[in-house]
């Protein structure tokens, strides 16, 4: 009935706009510690009135990033179970119909995903996902203990491309890295991300 104490730490410190690295076993409820402030944020945010520019601000996004496109689905699953009333979550990978993508690009609170397609697709037609963008509050990276040689050195520049990307339409998201089995979870993150975290 109340949350556990990494969970709410964990909570609060994103909401507080601090990036959060959470390394804690398998099965312990990281999903729910990084979830909160996202939907909270998503559902308490109001868009900016227009003052003669084109595009308003829309509502807080998140975007989430797993190793694996099953992760990502898992993990939508996890965002239905909570049945927060309003808040739009969205799957995007390779399997995604253009039209589901656009609806994502147009509408979603939440885009769970993986860094291929954030390479491959998102970053190289960020003008298409400008509004979402440009209100990019919260990245998760998940399992992030699977990035590691090659892979994760790959995967750290295309972070910091995204964050590169989100600075032009005026974002600076939080990052909340996510594993159950990093050793040196800050050293490991700070590498990742390119970013100090608590």
């Amino acid at each position: 009935d109340r949350l556990w104490a990494h969970q709410a730490v964990t909570a609060d410190a994103l909401a507080a706009g601090r990036h959060v690295v959470l390394t804690t076993g398998t099965a312990s409820g990281k999903s729910l510690a990084y979830l909160l402030p996202l939907a909270a944020a998503a559902l308490g945010a109001r868009p900016e009135p227009s003052s003669g520019v084109r595009w308003r601000r829309r509502p807080a996004t998140s975007l989430y990033l797993a190793p694996t496109k099953a992760l990502a689905h898992d993990q939508a699953r996890v965002c239905a179970e909570l049945a927060v009333p309003g808040w739009r979550v969205a799957t995007v990978d390779g399997d995604t119909a253009q039209t589901d993508r656009q609806w994502a690009r147009d509408h979603a609170h939440h885009v769970l995903t993986n860094p291929d397609l954030l390479h491959a697709s998102l970053l190289p037609n960020h003008a298409r996902w400008a509004s979402f963008l440009r209100s990019l509050r919260f990245v998760v990276v998940d399992e992030s203990h699977r990035y590691r040689g090659l892979f994760g050195a790959q995967v750290a520049a295309v972070l910091r491309r995204l964050r590169r990307i989100a600075a032009h339409y005026g974002a600076d998201p939080v990052f909340a890295v996510l594993s159950a089995t990093t050793a040196e979870p800050e050293r490991a993150t700070a590498a990742l991300t390119g970013i100090d975290v608590d």
